[in-house]
């Protein structure tokens, strides 16, 4: 009986590890666009590959063919137009970055900036609304998903940056409340508007169900817990989900695990690791 029972343990854990080979091997044969990527410096502390050519290289090693990023310059300088420009000038150096704006509407001249963004051949821009201040019901966040689809220009919605345990006090930046964001939509017609870093800072299903009738995708940078993507299939359709990793701030091993572990099917696989993303961005 004791052989029988190690014979079914040693056959079952050989049949999980062959499955889960299986898996990363199909993960890593598919092309994969991260659409949440930062370069610079955080504020407060370096970060282990916050060097855009280190970044690049992990980014690379891990079979990112695109990176959408955007510069962590913009959390806190005001001239937003040469942060944009250097942002650009390095993912030129850099082919696998796609530039992605950042935008302020609470500095002066702001709108200028997004059609700086435009001229600049970004295909979109990144809204920080923690660390700018302003709210979803703000009139300029409005005016803002308004002169972004006027210049064909995706938004990006950066919502947590960082763990309220870990913020500096001088810094704390609460998520924004998400609730206004089907009413400014509805004022924006036509505006194409990612989430990022959204789990922790929603308020469950019903927000969920309040965006269902938008266009509004959502990257999994911040899905927790065992199969996180199975369970957020099961509240949102497959169309609306994207590959992000928030590196360099997350590992981004650790949000291609989160792949692997979910019982993903191949063309829910393709779905999020690149179809959604470019379907968003070309549109």
């Amino acid at each position: 009986m004791l052989r029988r029972r190690r014979f079914l343990q040693t056959t079952l854990a050989a049949a999980a590890l062959a499955a889960a080979r299986a898996d990363a091997q199909q993960v890593e044969r598919s092309p994969l666009i991260d659409t949440n990527v930062w370069l610079g410096r955080w504020p407060i502390r370096r970060l282990r590959l916050d060097d855009p050519g280190s970044l690049a290289g992990k980014l690379g090693q891990n079979g990112v063919t695109r990176a959408w990023a955007s510069s962590l310059d913009g959390l806190l300088h005001k001239d937003i137009k040469a942060v944009n420009e250097r942002l650009a000038h390095d993912c030129r150096q850099l082919p696998v970055f796609e530039p992605i704006g950042a935008i302020n509407p609470m500095l002066p001249r702001w709108e200028a900036d997004i059609a700086a963004c435009a001229a600049l051949k970004m295909r979109g821009i990144r809204l920080i609304p923690a660390y700018h201040g302003y709210k979803l019901d703000d009139p300029r966040f409005v005016e803002a998903l308004r002169l972004a689809t006027a210049q064909k220009l995706a938004v990006q919605l950066a919502l947590v940056l960082e763990d309220a345990r870990t913020q500096n006090p001088l810094m704390f930046a609460a998520p924004p409340d998400i609730t206004p964001l089907p009413k400014a939509l509805e004022a924006a017609p036509g505006a194409r508007v990612m989430l990022l870093n959204w789990l922790r800072s929603m308020a469950g299903k019903p927000v969920l169900l309040a965006l269902a009738g938008t266009n509004v995708v959502f990257d999994i940078a911040m899905l927790e817990g065992i199969a996180g993507i199975d369970a957020t299939l099961e509240d949102m359709p497959l169309d609306r989900l994207c590959f992000g990793s928030y590196a360099p701030v997350f590992y981004h091993e650790a949000a291609k695990l989160k792949l692997q572990e979910s019982d993903l099917s191949a063309a829910q696989l393709t779905a999020i690791t690149h179809a959604n993303a470019q379907r968003f961005l070309s549109a």
